[in-house]
Parts: C-alpha cells; structure tokens; sequence
C-alpha cells in the first residue's frame, strides 16, 4: 500500500513539474515571439513597411554601408562593392558577401531587415524573406539619404546630429582652405577606370559633394559645362590639359590603364608641375557614406593645406 501511495505521488510531483515547465516554456517562447515582432510603420517611397524597431541583422544590396555602420547596426551581408571596399574591411570581417540574386545565401542569414536599391532585381521574393526597403539613387542628396536612412533604422536622432556636425566641419574646412588656396582657386576631380577617364560634378562621389558642396570650392567653367548637369562626362588622355583646375583630385584605380600620367601632355599640366594632384583610392571613393566623408574631409583639408 505504500508503495503504490508512494508511486501515486510521485507520478503527481512530475506531472506538476512539466506542467510548470510547459508553461514556462510557453511563456518564455510568447516572450521572445513579442520580442521578435516589435516593427514601426516606416513610409518608403513606395509605401508603409513594417520593419523591426531594433533590426539585428540587416542586408546592404546597393551599399549604403558606412551610413548603417554609422549608425551602430549590424550587418549581416553586403554588396560585392562594399566587401571590397579596404575602408570597411574590419568593420564587415564577419559580414557575408550577397547579390539580389543569390536568393538562397540571403535566406541563410535569415536577415530582419533587407535594404537597396529601386534598381535592385527580386523585389517581390525578397519582400517575403525580410521586410525590404528601396530607394532611388538620386532622389535623395547624400546627407538627406543619411538622415533617411536614420528614420528607417530607428536612428533618426543620430543620423540627424552627424550630418549638422560634418556641415559645420565642411563649412569650416572651405574657409580655411580658400584662404590659403584664394577665393577663385578650382578643383578637378578626375578619375581612371578601366581605359576610361571621366571628369565628375558636385554630386557623384570621388569626394565630389565635400569640395564643390560642403567646402564651396569652384569647378573649372569646362568641368561645369560638361559634367555639372549629367554628373560626369567621358575625356580622352589630349583633353586632360583643357578640363584641369589649379588643383586635382585623381580617384585611381590600381586596375586601371594610367599610362597617360608618363605622357608630357599630362607631365605640363600646371596642377601636375607644381605638385598639386591628390592621388585617392578608387576603390573605396565611390561612396558617400559617414565613414568615406569623414576620411576624405581630412584628406583634402591636409592636401591643400600643405599645397605650394
């Protein structure tokens, strides 16, 4: 008779016990359900999306990089622009490399959140995967696309209180550098890609929006009449002399065919006899994200400084 109260129980005790356990089980899980399912309704450009107020994992398929690195969010994966980038290279050693293609790769990484271009291919299976945010290239200047991107991520505030910091700093940095350079000194910026040379605007990287926007420095009238409103414009290596400022900025590639900077038409350049190229890393100048900015107004600020 013991035995049998014994048994009876302690068939009650382990019951009790994975019932409590089931329940904490259960309400641990609603927890983390809750936890997962806390969104905003952000109002993209194509209408509202839900997205997570704290995302976790994030997808880069059009760059964007170093604003969301600004900002403090992790990244899950990246465009194979912004993996090659050198100026990322520590800050994405755990990220993985992904395409809107590579549908499979970017369920792997079960990201949150998945951010890109209007352009971008997969739109629809994408949407399916993670909430999915677009933009087009343009629509937005550089820093109101910072500041954008801030609203997305939940960052607003420190969006915000970076681009009025880097304003000042830039304001700053042109009056110094007029001052020592003269009010009518103009900048060219340049670059080598493939066999090709092209002459850029105010608004297309390379260091673009720093010196013609944020530090008012002035453009050849040639550079304005070709490249200003297209964004950038195509030369040949006999044509340099025509388009070149007091001062060049050269975004080289090291992949690229510059065997015109051996010939004498670019040797008598005025800028190049008197030391006033900037050689810059092409790889990772065209981007116009907060870590980019930040290193390329001090690199400039430097150069024309020390410049005779």
């Amino acid at each position: 008779m013991k035995k049998v109260l014994f048994s009876i129980i302690l068939l009650l005790i382990l019951a009790l016990s994975a019932c409590g356990s089931s329940s904490s089980e259960k309400k641990e899980s609603t927890n983390k359900k809750e936890e997962k399912e806390e969104f905003f309704t952000y109002e993209s450009e194509t209408g509202p999306v839900e997205v997570p107020t704290d995302p976790k994992r994030v997808i880069l398929l059009s760059g964007f990089t170093g604003n969301v690195l600004k900002l403090g969010v992790n990244i899950a994966g990246v465009d194979v622009w912004s993996k090659s980038n050198p100026r990322f290279e520590n800050e994405l050693k755990d990220a993985e490399e992904v395409s809107d293609e590579n549908l499979e790769k970017i369920i792997e990484l079960d990201p949150d959140l998945i951010i890109g271009l209007s352009n971008i291919k997969n739109i629809d299976k994408l949407k399916e995967i993670a909430p999915t945010v677009t933009y087009t290239w343009g629509k937005l200047d550089y820093l109101s696309q910072h500041i954008e991107l801030g609203k997305l991520l939940n960052k607003e505030k420190e969006a915000t209180a970076w681009v009025d910091d880097f304003k000042q700093r830039a304001q700053e940095a042109g009056e110094k550098v007029k001052a020592k350079i003269g009010e009518d000194a103009t900048v060219t910026v340049m670059e080598g890609y493939d066999k090709d040379l092209y002459i850029f605007g105010n608004n297309w990287a390379r260091g673009t929006e720093i010196l013609y926007q944020g530090m008012q420095l002035k453009m050849p009238e040639k550079v304005k009449k070709d490249a200003l409103k297209a964004g950038y414009y195509t030369i040949s290596a006999e044509v340099i002399p025509e388009y070149a400022g007091d001062y060049i900025i050269f975004s080289k590639y090291s992949s690229a065919d510059n065997s015109f900077q051996e010939s004498e038409t670019y040797k008598n350049i005025p800028a190049v006899k008197n030391n006033r190229v900037l050689e810059i890393d092409g790889e990772s100048s065209s981007f116009t994200d907060p870590y980019t900015l930040d290193d390329q107004l001090k690199t400039f600020e430097k150069f024309f400084l020390e410049s005779k």
